[in-house]
């Protein structure tokens, strides 16, 4: 295990005894303790609270369960209004004026203001890639009055609510302004929301479980749910996010009765989960499936040598990691080449002709560089695929003649070293497809030339996402985004290691869960 401790909240820094835990007591009627409850396993432990402030994929869906968003995406891809009441743009497309809906509070009792969403959208803007392009085009957010948010552009943006209702971490989540006024460098030390579900920072055992309770003051639209969009009624009053971090032993509770839900199956237990009674699976196509990732470190050798970085191309074998991993054939994509997924709108293989695998070509170019046998540091989260994607290509590495580490620890750690530019070169990763469709919202190509771990820069690619998001034909969209792909397969922030589902595995006395690779449990009885 590496040294660097895990960047967690410490029940201190909530303020378990300020006003942060008292709000919740008070939001929170005696009447509906426990009444119905349920118990969930997701991907991991959730460690970092403020939404803003990574883009791991457990924060966001915590996020989505205690925060609100001013507009959401439907399962079709469209954008509908959440928390707005009613937009409307000016006949130069230059002003746009957003109404919330009555009545909106936060866990605190406080009512939702326009102050509180402006507030909210300057310390989120800055943190993410479609936030900055926002703000590039924008005056800037201003409050007309408590509930009318207004929006002045220096040109039109066509993808104001697009961007306002991504569901690409970080999620423009909305904030009391109390706390969106804490500097985006320094983490929120409360956790208050409007979303469905209030946080109980008391009963918080980190490494063990997470209580999350109904919030009796949300209103849900009144529009059935769809993905993220639609009425998030709540009908359970408590959800318990249990933390077991090996999946078989999670796997064996469920179909024990011992937990509702799975998030992701371990793929040699489908077959026991598919007999077992009381239990069904869940899995996905489409947007819905995962694109893996290997992120490389830019700001460090080997790999802020562009050429060493280019050898890796001919290393990577999605088939051979995909069949180690365990996926079944009816799970994966036997090869995909788009950085913007295989299946999807976007889909290209510009600039993919690099992408062929070869240990022999991989040796022959890493000799005509200036690679000095420098260690390559692969943070691997212990016991997971993504450990199981590196040990592949680690063997692929030492073949062509690299020097390789693999360091082993678990996921809040590997959040915690890759914060840090020096110290490591690698790691892998998986995330969802719909974060990964488009050069706006792929982590490793939205975030070139940003603050962002990795650190990878060719200052073509922002100026031509900016020409993405302007563009006014869906065939425009396509001709840029393979013409970022080139420049990407030359920049090498990351290298795609596969394309697959992994489902996910619940008891059949859940009524009423939203069929989705995010984990959601508004609208979910028993």
């Amino acid at each position: 295990m590496a040294t660097q401790p895990r960047q967690v909240w410490r029940r201190r820094d909530l303020g378990l005894a300020g006003a942060a835990g008292a709000a919740t007591l008070l939001a929170r009627p005696r009447a509906a303790r426990a009444a119905k409850a349920l118990d969930v396993v997701l991907e991991s432990e959730a460690i970092i609270l403020d939404p803003y402030f990574t883009t791991a994929a457990i924060t966001r869906s915590f996020g989505y369960h205690v925060y609100d968003t001013l507009f959401a995406m439907d399962s079709g891809g469209a954008i509908r209004p959440q928390m707005v009441e009613r937009h409307e743009t000016s006949a130069d497309a230059l002003t746009w004026r957003f109404t919330l809906r009555d009545g909106l509070r936060f866990h605190d009792g406080t009512p939702v203001t326009a102050r509180d969403c402006v507030l909210s959208l300057q310390r989120w803007a800055p943190r993410d890639a479609m936030g900055r392009l926002l703000l590039a085009s924008a005056h800037g957010f201003d409050a007309a009055d408590a509930r009318t948010i207004v929006l002045r552009l220096r040109e039109p943006f066509p993808l104001v609510l697009e961007v306002l209702g991504k569901p690409n971490a970080p999620v423009p989540f909305m904030l009391p302004e109390r706390l969106a006024r804490t500097p985006g460098d320094q983490r929120l030390t409360e956790v208050i929301g409007s979303g469905p579900f209030t946080f109980r920072p008391d009963l918080w055992r980190p490494g063990n479980r997470m209580v999350l309770e109904k919030f009796a003051g949300y209103l849900p639209r009144q529009e059935p749910p769809d993905f993220l969009a639609g009425g998030k009624a709540v009908k359970i009053d408590t959800l318990t996010l249990r933390v077991m971090p090996d999946q078989a032993t999670a796997s064996s509770a469920l179909i024990a009765g011992e937990i509702d839900y799975q998030q992701y199956v371990p793929f040699d237990m489908i077959p026991r989960l598919e007999r077992a009674r009381g239990v069904k699976l869940m899995g996905l196509g489409g947007l819905h499936m995962f694109q893996g990732n290997f992120r490389l470190n830019h700001a460090e050798p080997p790999f802020d040598d562009p050429a060493v970085r280019q050898v890796l191309w001919h290393l990577v074998d999605q088939r051979a990691i995909l069949q180690a991993i365990g996926v079944p054939a009816q799970y994966a994509v036997e090869s995909c080449p788009s950085f913007w997924m295989c299946d999807s709108p976007l889909e290209t293989r510009a600039g993919a002709e690099v992408f062929t695998l070869s240990i022999d070509k991989a040796r022959e170019a890493l000799k005509r560089t200036a690679y000095a046998g420098q260690p390559v540091a692969m943070l691997e989260v212990s016991g997971s695929i993504s450990q199981t994607a590196s040990a592949v290509l680690a063997q692929n590495l030492k073949q062509a003649g690299f020097t390789v580490e693999q360091q082993v620890m678990d996921w809040g750690t590997v959040l915690a070293r890759r914060a840090r530019k020096e110290g490591w070169s690698m790691f892998s990763v998986y995330a969802n497809g719909i974060d990964m469709i488009s050069p706006l919202t792929h982590f490793y190509v939205a975030n070139t030339c940003a603050d962002y771990p990795g650190w990878s820069c060719d200052q073509r690619i922002p100026a031509l996402m900016a020409g993405f998001a302007r563009a006014a034909t869906p065939g425009e969209r396509k001709r840029i985004a393979a013409e970022i792909q080139v420049l990407a397969y030359d920049l090498t922030p990351a290298l795609m290691w596969g394309q697959f589902t992994i489902p996910a595995a619940y008891r059949s006395h859940l009524n009423g869960l939203v069929q989705s690779s995010f984990p959601m449990f508004w609208n979910v009885d028993r």
